[in-house]
């Protein structure tokens, strides 16, 4: 899921965008750098680096959608009105690709959930972590941190413009990802073995095997789109990249269609899925795919790229791009083990609607990473050319400035997100999930769920702010080396609440080991930032916290009492829980934003701003 942006070899300097006043750069939380469908698909993981954009004798820059040339210092005044123009202007069809993409995905999610019911849904989302955990190992990590900024340094270095270069790596890659894609996908059965827990029964088994030989070859033409939207990007295209994943999505929700109208609601158990029904929706969701990568075609042609067979590995120096993605691998490996370890817990747990499971858990994942994108991302995303500037410069104070600053704010953004989803997450689960094959109960249950991940919003975003910063400051190995001990208690936290919870709650403990992770992460980052950073103005940063949490809590009793003058109570119907959502969410930021502003948290005007500019006003 990154937020880094890139820009081409030939943006004009001085086009960062001034934070957190200015232009706002957004991009789609998802699986690689380049937006895919797959983060609405299937648990991505929880923190994937900017791209480096530029590297010189100074240091190095990161995402935006521009930067200074290497051969510039990075500017700090204002730019041009043509350079602001032209950032507003692909701010705003990032912004727009982002908001339509995410509205679309979410569509597809609940279309899915009410299509396919719980049961089989928990097989279907079982099936599609394979390929997304897989890519990530193969190319995901290792396209941001790396390729991209070789891309961009050979398009600025060699007389074609990098053209012959790129050709030989997306030959190679192809080639690579085509070898790779089919061993997995004749290796299904071993591999959905080892997900599988050893509480599933056959049946769960088989369908996620039949699902997954359809659904594996998603690895394939994930990479190339990511491959073509990482040329894209950095020949200043970001259009095509922003918008291709809708396509995607809304094959799959045609799919949905297609397979209610042929066989209406999917059975109630994954033993009742007939051989079309599963190649319906398998076929659906790896046509959907193919269909986002075939769009992206005509956008190379567009910026003059021409894509030309070129087999030459050695010409590549693949030894470097080794050595480079080393740290990365290990950084994604931890961060797959985790997941695949909540897809076995919860394949367990599978099969009876009082349990939220596998689809339940990717559900509220997707919720929590959709307020992290909305917001987290559009701070993160305003700072970090700021912050790696500065520490380019050896201006450690100012990085410390920028980081506490992005703190505060997305830490008062986010509050009452995290304050909407602690006391309305049953309604908002049944708004938005009851339905179709998935029944009350079930959906109840992901409200549960969702109750417990109110208290990781926070503290996925914080983490992720310090990840950005440890990037600014080149600092790949560190964030590799928080991450392994930050990963082995989210694993152990798995463990133990899967051993002394009930069936009923074993996803919200694993969401509750996913918290515990995030806020220790945020906590050994600002650590180890201090130390090579100094002082990081934590005190200004707690008093600012002190304020945001009061007028948190003043908020959460004022949504308690509406719900409970509200029809439904705490067990309403979808129309009084849609209800209670309306009623209880309006009062909820009502009364935060009263409430902050009398204690003045002066970020609250600045977080207004930033809602204002993400919806285009």
């Amino acid at each position: 899921m990154s937020g880094g942006l890139y820009r081409s070899a030939h943006a004009a300097p001085g086009d960062e965008p001034e934070a957190p006043e200015g232009v706002t750069l957004i991009s789609v939380d998802n699986t690689g750098t380049i937006p895919t469908a797959a983060a609405d698909q299937a648990l991505p993981p929880e923190v994937i680096p900017p791209t480096v954009l530029e590297s010189s004798g100074s240091g190095t820059v990161y995402g935006s959608a521009s930067a200074a040339a290497a051969d510039e210092p990075t500017r700090t005044e204002p730019a041009g009105d043509t350079q602001e123009r032209s950032t507003t202007g692909n701010s705003a069809i990032m912004a727009a690709g982002s908001l339509v993409s995410r509205v679309i995905g979410f569509v597809r999610n609940m279309l899915i959930g009410m299509t396919l019911g719980a049961g089989v849904g928990d097989a279907y989302t079982s099936a599609q972590f394979l390929p997304s955990q897989i890519y990530e190992l193969l190319l995901g990590g290792i396209l941001s941190s790396v390729l991209i900024p070789l891309l961009v340094r050979r398009r600025k270095a060699d007389p074609d413009g990098g053209q012959l270069f790129t050709q030989r790596l997306l030959t190679f890659a192809v080639v690579s990802l085509g070898i790779a894609t089919v061993l997995v996908t004749v290796a299904a059965p071993v591999i959905t073995a080892i997900q599988s827990s050893s509480d599933t029964t056959s049946d769960y088994r088989h369908l996620v095997t039949s699902l997954a030989y359809l659904i594996l070859p998603i690895i394939f033409f994930t990479g190339l789109s990511a491959l073509i939207g990482a040329v894209l990007n950095v020949r200043g295209h970001f259009a095509a990249p922003m918008w291709a994943p809708i396509l995607n999505n809304l094959v799959v929700i045609a799919t949905c269609g297609v397979f209610l109208l042929f066989f209406g609601k999917a059975g109630a158990t994954p033993g009742d899925m007939s051989t079309g029904e599963i190649a319906v929706i398998g076929g659906g969701t790896l046509l959907g795919i193919v269909v986002q990568a075939l769009g992206l075609l005509p956008a190379l042609r567009k910026v003059g790229f021409a894509w030309k067979w070129r087999w030459a590995p050695r010409e590549l120096g693949l030894g470097e791009i080794g050595r480079l993605a080393g740290w990365m691998l290990c950084y994604v490996a931890a961060n797959q083990a985790a997941v695949f370890l909540v897809v076995r817990v919860l394949s367990g747990v599978s099969g009876d609607d009082r349990n939220a499971s596998t689809l339940a858990f990717n559900n509220v994942f997707l919720l929590t990473m959709m307020a992290h994108g909305i917001i987290g991302v559009s701070v993160m995303t305003a700072l970090l050319p700021r912050m790696s500037a500065a520490a380019a410069d050896g201006r450690f104070q100012e990085v410390s400035e920028n980081l506490s600053r992005g703190i505060r704010l997305t830490t008062t953004a986010l509050a009452p997100i995290a304050v909407t989803y602690g006391v309305l997450g049953v309604p908002i689960a049944v708004t938005l999930f009851q339905g179709g094959a998935l029944s009350y109960d079930q959906a109840f249950a992901t409200g549960r769920v969702l109750v417990v991940a109110a208290f990781a919003v926070i503290p996925l975003s914080i983490s992720y702010l310090c990840t950005y910063a440890f990037y600014s400051l080149q600092g790949n190995k560190t964030v590799a080396l928080i991450n392994l001990p930050v990963v082995a208690v989210r694993i152990a936290g798995y463990f133990l609440l899967a051993a002394v919870l009930s069936e009923s709650l074993a996803a919200a403990g694993m969401t509750a080991a996913n918290a515990v992770s995030y806020l220790l992460s945020a906590v050994v980052s600002l650590a180890v930032l201090r130390r090579r950073i100094g002082r990081l103005n934590l005190g200004s940063v707690a008093a600012a916290l002190v304020k945001v949490v009061v007028a948190a809590a003043v908020a959460a009793v004022a949504g308690l009492l509406i719900r409970q003058v509200l029809p439904g109570g705490d067990t309403p119907g979808r129309v009084a829980a849609a209800v209670q959502v309306i009623a209880g969410g309006g009062v909820i930021m009502l009364t935060y934003l009263v409430t902050a502003t009398l204690l003045k948290v002066h970020e609250v005007s600045q977080v207004v701003g930033m809602v204002r500019r993400k919806l285009g006003r």
